[in-house]
């Protein structure tokens, strides 16, 4: 009778403890329909619902899971999976039936970095920024996405401007052969004075280059010597002075008393092959332009009338008709 009573206990005991495993397990499987630590993890049951696991679908890191941490330890590898981290950062949309990726995170200071740039390579005012309808798009977009004032756009250009020069001059300052130069000046409409600075080389694996030193106001008078001190304070403030190979110019007559300043100085510092006898390089684009402007000049009567022939047959729409 004992022995009956003592099977019958420990059935009971095992029933009980199979109706607690089957409980707690159901309750974790609620939990894992409620969680978003479940899109990426799968529950892996223990033995005799000990030993239970969780194991992450992209990397395959398996966490233990107890009740007392529930899912916290899941979420927090959710932030630190590397195989997951750029799946999270991007969403699903549907537009007209089609399913494309966009990316949900958004930096400010990334879109800032932009709209400078885009302001500087489509040539855009600085007024640009303040534009209602320009910001109200933006706004439209992502309510995260806000411009800045024309004032802090022209600091983040000069920052962008002192950023590109100083890796500019760190190429030139590893460039292991001579440097050549090509430089010109010109009048704008607004009768005010340019002039630009390039210098062109070619680095260690044959690959040929170009970097725009200089692109500044040049006050009047254009002459030989104030055009000679301007490129010579440019080419030691870019420490170029022991690095020149030549200097490309147009035909221009101030041209030619620049250059000779400039290599009289140069020389006395030793800085030029050759002493400067292939320094001065005339422009051949400048030439045949000029050789083409006195052949047009014969020919001026007769593109004269051919102009003014087409002039009088677009004038009128009957006269057009043939």
């Amino acid at each position: 009778m004992r022995q009956i009573c003592r099977r019958m206990k420990m059935k009971i005991r095992c029933q009980a403890r199979e109706d607690s495993v089957q409980q707690e397990t159901k309750s974790k499987s609620n939990k894992r329909k409620w969680s978003k630590a479940w899109d990426t993890f799968d529950y892996i049951k223990g033995v005799n619902g000990e030993g239970d696991t969780s194991k992450c679908k992209k990397c395959g890191y398996s966490l233990p899971y107890n009740s007392s941490f529930e899912t916290g330890n899941m979420l927090k590898h959710q932030k630190t999976c590397t195989r997951s981290r750029d799946v999270r950062q991007m969403i699903i949309s549907s537009s007209q039936g089609s399913m494309t990726m966009q990316n949900a995170k958004f930096d400010p200071l990334i879109f800032r970095d932009m709209i400078t740039d885009a302001v500087v390579r489509h040539n855009l005012p600085l007024q640009f920024v303040e534009y209602e309808g320009i910001r109200d798009a933006f706004k439209y977009a992502n309510p995260k996405a806000i411009l800045v004032s024309r004032n802090t756009l022209k600091s983040d250009i000069l920052l962008g401007y002192r950023s590109e020069k100083r890796n500019s001059f760190n190429i030139l300052k590893n460039v292991s052969g001579r440097i050549c130069l090509t430089s010109d000046l010109w009048t704008s409409v607004a009768t005010d004075g340019y002039i630009t600075l390039t210098a062109h080389f070619i680095t260690d694996d044959w690959v040929l280059h170009k970097k725009l030193l200089n692109f500044s106001y040049m006050p009047s008078p254009h002459t030989g010597i104030t055009i000679s001190d301007k490129i010579y304070k440019l080419l030691c403030e870019w420490n170029l002075v022991y690095k020149l190979f030549s200097i490309t110019l147009d035909n221009a007559s101030s041209n030619d008393v620049f250059v000779g300043i400039l290599k009289t100085q140069l020389n006395l510092r030793k800085a030029l092959l050759n002493k400067g006898k292939f320094f001065h390089i005339r422009c051949c684009a400048h030439i045949l332009n000029l050789i083409v402007q006195e052949g047009l000049k014969d020919m001026d009567a007769s593109v004269i009338k051919v102009r003014e022939s087409i002039k009088y047959i677009k004038g009128s729409r009957v006269r057009a008709v043939p």
